[in-house]
Formats: C-alpha cells, sequence, structure tokens
C-alpha cells in the first residue's frame, strides 16, 4: 500500500512546484495573456464601434441621397412643366401671328381683285361704248329707210366685231 499512498515530501514538493509554477505562469503567461485578449476585446469594440458609425453615416447619407433625389426630380419636374409653358405660348404665338399674316394676305387679294374687278368692268364699259359709237356711226353713214335693213345692218355689224 505504500505505492499507492504518496508520501508527505513528495506531497510538499509537488505542492511547491505546483505553486511555483502558478506563479511563474501569473507572472509570465496570465498577464500577456489576459493584456492580450483584453486588447483583442478592445480592437474588436472598436471595431463594433467604427462599424455602427458607419451604419449610421451610411443611414445619413442615404437619407441625404434620397432627399438631393427628391429635389431633382422635383426640379426637373419644374423645368418640365416651364418648358412645356413656353413652347406652348410659342406655338400660340405663332399661330396668332400666322393667323394676323394669313387675313393680311387675303384682305390685300381682296382689295387686288376688287380693283381688278373694277378696272375690268371699266374695260368692258368702254368697250361697249366703243362698239354703240361705232355702230351708231356706221348706221348714221348709210342712209336706211327701212327697219329691216337696220336690223340686217346692226347684226353684220355684231357679227363682224370680234369678242374677245
Amino acid at each position: 500500500m505504500d505505492l499507492l499512498t504518496p508520501g508527505i515530501g513528495l506531497i510538499f514538493w509537488q505542492a511547491l512546484v505546483f505553486l511555483l509554477l502558478v506563479v511563474l505562469l501569473r507572472k509570465m503567461a496570465w498577464k500577456p495573456i489576459l493584456n492580450s485578449l483584453k486588447e483583442r476585446d478592445q480592437s474588436i469594440q472598436e471595431a463594433l464601434e467604427t462599424a455602427e458609425k458607419a451604419r449610421q453615416e451610411m443611414a445619413t447619407l442615404k437619407a441625404d441621397n434620397e432627399i438631393l433625389l427628391k429635389q431633382a426630380r422635383e426640379e426637373r419636374d419644374k423645368i418640365l412643366r416651364e418648358s412645356r409653358e413656353v413652347a406652348n405660348r410659342i406655338k400660340e404665338e405663332a399661330q396668332l401671328e400666322a393667323r394676323s399674316q394669313a387675313d393680311k394676305i387675303i384682305a390685300e387679294a381682296r382689295a387686288a381683285i376688287d380693283i381688278e374687278k373694277q378696272a375690268a368692268l371699266r374695260e368692258v364699259k368702254i368697250q361697249v361704248a366703243t362698239f354703240a359709237l361705232e355702230i351708231a356711226e356706221r348706221l348714221l353713214k348709210k342712209n336706211l329707210s327701212s327697219d329691216e335693213a337696220q336690223k340686217k345692218l346692226v347684226k353684220e355689224y355684231l357679227e363682224d366685231l370680234k369678242l374677245n
């Protein structure tokens, strides 16, 4: 049974070596391990904080972008609306100007037609008067005794005249 129970000296030396090992590990290994764990924890915490700040900045930028996009759309709609209004106004002005020019041209054409018509009527009146004078002159030159001879002569003169 002596083999199974250790002696007091062995227990003492094992305890002493264990305590020295614990002290040595505490001085040499535990502090650097705990420091590296603490540093790693801090770096992870800083990374999380940086990520949170970045997420907040992204949310802010996204909101700002949405506002800018909305403003740009409103500006585009305003410019399109104004350009349509200007185009309509120009179109209406062009139509009014075209109508007034067309009315002016029509009025000038009517005036020219009236002048030509009056000139043509004067010309016809002059020709009719000339024909009447020629017929009367010929009738007077020829002394006719009967009505039948006068009618025959008038018919001949009318046939002789060339009418345009």
